[in-house]
Order: C-alpha cells, then structure tokens, then sequence
C-alpha cells in the first residue's frame, strides 16, 4: 500500500494526526473499542492510514491484512448488482416485487393481531416495487427494531437466523406470510428490504447469490478479501468481534479464531453477511467515486451512479419527516435515501461538516463509510463493536477528517 502526501491532496498533515490520537486516546487505549482502524483518501489516493490495538485478544496488532464483519455496509454491494441487471433490462426499479418473488403477490398491511392472535391485515395502496427495497419504503422491518407486533413476529420465527435455519427463498417464502407494517412508499423504515433484494438479483442471475457477487463485482474489482464465508486459509485474518452490554461494558461476540463467518450461510445475507477489508471496501468506493469504473473495469454507468446518489424518498422528503425506524446507520436529520445509501441534503440540519450529495452508510459492528463527490473525499473505518450507536466516533471522525482540509 502506497500512502500519497496529504499536503499534495488538499490534507493538513498535522491535523490528520488528530484522528490517531483521538482513536488512540478516547477509544483504543481506553478499552472502549477492541481496535480501530480508518483510511482516508482524496481522488482515490490514500492519504491517511492507521491502525490501532491488537486484532484478537492478546494478538498482534491490526494491520493492512485484517478482515472485519461489515454487516450493512454489505446493502451499498447488493444494490450494485441489481443496478447492473437494470442496465441489462432484466428489471426496473418500478417493477413490482411480486413480478420477481411471486410469494410477496397480495401480502397486506398491518390492520390488527399479532401476539399469539391471528393477524388482520388490509390491501397495500401501491404494490411493493424494487426502489422500495432499495430506499427501504417498503414496509418490510428487522426484528430487533422491538417496536410493533410485525417485529415481534419476526423475531419469534428466527426469520433472520443466517445459520441452520431458512435458505434466501425459504426467508422469502417465510416473510411474504407476514404482514407489512405500512403501505410500500408511506414510510421510511430500516428492514430487511436488501435481503429481499440480494433475493431478487439471485433470482433474476439464476445463481447463488455469492457467486453472483465473486464473479460480476468482487473478481473484477480485485476485492479479493470480500466474502460471506472466511476461507480456512485467511480465518487468521479475521478480527475478534465484541458487543456492548450496559452494566458490563464490552464483552465476547464473536471470536476470530472460531468465527461463525467461517461457516457457509444458509440464509445468504445481502443485507449485512460481508467480511471484508478496509484496501477492499475503498476498492469499491473509488469505484463509485469514479462514476462506476475502476483500473478499466466498468461495473455500471457514470449516470446509473448519478441516479443511485439522488434522494429518493417520495415528495424529495427527509428521514426526519418519513422515519418510523427505531434504529438505523444514520441520524435522520438534512438526510435523504438514494438507491442503498444514505445521502446528505441538508449540511446545516446535519450539524457535521460535509457536503451536499454526499453518501455512506455503516455497520451494525461500528464500521462506516462515505464518499463525498464534491471535495472527492472517502473514508472507510474498521472496527468491531456492536451496536454501532453505543458511541459518537463517526461523528467525531467526520468532523475531525473535514476540518484536516485545506
């Protein structure tokens, strides 16, 4: 890995110190989070690399090498690949769903039930159509949202349960027998929606939906450490993996060494199941910095990446105007939602330097990524702590990568 002079891209190189030892000091040494790890590029060119604290407990330290868990940072990937079918023609972002996963034909919204009583349901307004899976409107939900009687629905079927339990069509097939909790396009709502849709692109390519991703996005790229299943020959790679538990702080979640990620999926998860590293995901954000090209390789077009980064929420509304989600990747101020990022539209409502257009989205294991197309900044932060709320650190490295610029 070459690092590129920051004073040649626009970077205070003192300032950009700043962030080690914030993530050194507050985080690291503090015990706060097992390690970090961030790269900050401009027009593609490192600028700024550095690791932080031991990969596993007791063990070397972080480097260059490491693969960490980055959960939903895997929706951006899985929104490519069905961006690439549309530009085949093979379906449109106003298809309905149905059309593709012919079990979600006449499932109904929420009207009453639920909780060992039968569920009452009504006609949806509109059909489910794929953008409602890419902008999350459809009205599809995650089981840890803990908010309505459809999650706890959910969460009692183990729907969401990757190992031993449903396969990508029997998910489906389990999903479509529960209701919506709204009408598809009334609200905003972080869900399961890019499982549905790695569902879809699997569906349409008539192939698993790992193989799609190896051969049509990472083999091109030259991401080399992305998967869903760590090979036995990289497992040592593989960070320990922690979760926040209030009254105990930061305890075991998933140990390196005997990773579950080492194990095949049975549930194919385009919503959250990539391992990945931090040179591999910035492959993939010079990628979409560069208008979908990438050392020659053409993914998707400069203007699919346009229309993937607009804001698509009905009436060009806001998160703070359409949530309903209890939890997301985001705060939900001066923030739109494109085609599986989240996209800044109001700087000033944000209260976070940035710029407007910019996108990015993060993990449910505390790992972030944006990519700003006006000041052609990127950055991509690896760590691995659950939940991703528990701390302000993406924030505070937003803040402190801008105020580096000269």
């Amino acid at each position: 890995m070459e690092l590129a002079r920051p004073e040649d891209h626009g970077f205070d190189r003192a300032r950009l110190a700043r962030i080690d030892a914030l993530l050194d000091e507050r985080y690291v040494a503090s015990g706060k989070l097992p390690h970090a790890q961030i790269l900050i590029a401009r027009d593609g060119e490192i600028v700024h690399f550095a690791s932080l604290g031991a990969a596993r407990e007791g063990g070397a330290p972080v480097d260059e090498t490491s693969l960490f868990r980055i959960a939903s940072m895997t929706k951006p990937i899985t929104s490519i690949a069905f961006m690439m079918l549309v530009e085949e023609g093979k379906v449109a972002l106003d298809t309905p769903v149905h059309h593709i996963l012919p079990e979600f034909k006449g499932i109904g919204v929420y009207d009453g039930g639920g909780g060992g009583v039968p569920f009452v349901t009504k006609p949806t307004a509109e059909p489910m159509r794929m953008v409602d899976l890419l902008r999350h409107t459809s009205g599809l939900t995650y089981g840890f949202q803990n908010r309505s009687n459809v999650d706890a629905a959910y969460r009692a079927s183990k729907l969401e349960a990757w190992y031993d339990n449903l396969d990508l069509d029997g998910f489906v097939a389990a999903l479509a027998k529960l209701p919506l909790e709204f009408s598809p396009g009334e609200a905003w709502n972080y869900s399961v929606s890019t499982d549905v849709l790695g569902a879809v692109v699997q569906r349409i390519a008539g192939k698993p939906l790992p193989e799609v991703f190896r051969e049509r996005i990472f083999a091109p790229l030259g991401m080399d450490d992305t998967f869903f299943q760590v090979p036995a020959d990289k497992l040592h790679r593989l960070t320990d993996c922690y979760t926040f538990v209030p009254d105990k702080g930061r305890i075991m979640y998933d140990r390196g060494e005997e990773s579950a990620w080492a194990r095949p999926q049975t549930l194919t998860s385009g919503g959250g199941g990539l391992v990945s590293s931090a040179l591999d995901y910035h492959r993939f954000c010079r990628m979409c910095l560069n208008g979908g090209e990438l050392d020659g390789v053409r993914l998707v077009s400069r203007k699919t990446i346009e229309l993937m980064t607009l804001n698509h929420l009905p009436g060009k509304s806001d998160l703070a105007t359409m949530s309903r989600s209890l939890f997301s990747e985001t705060q939900n101020a001066g923030t739109g939602f494109g085609l599986g990022f989240a996209v800044t539209q109001d700087v000033a409502k944000s209260m976070i330097p940035g710029s407007v257009g910019e996108y990015y989205w993060g993990g449910m294991f505390s790992t972030a990524f944006f990519i700003d197309p006006v000041e052609r900044v990127t950055m991509v932060f690896m760590t691995q702590m659950s939940p991703s709320n528990t701390y302000p650190i993406r924030r505070e490295l937003k803040t402190l990568i801008y105020s580096a610029l000269t």
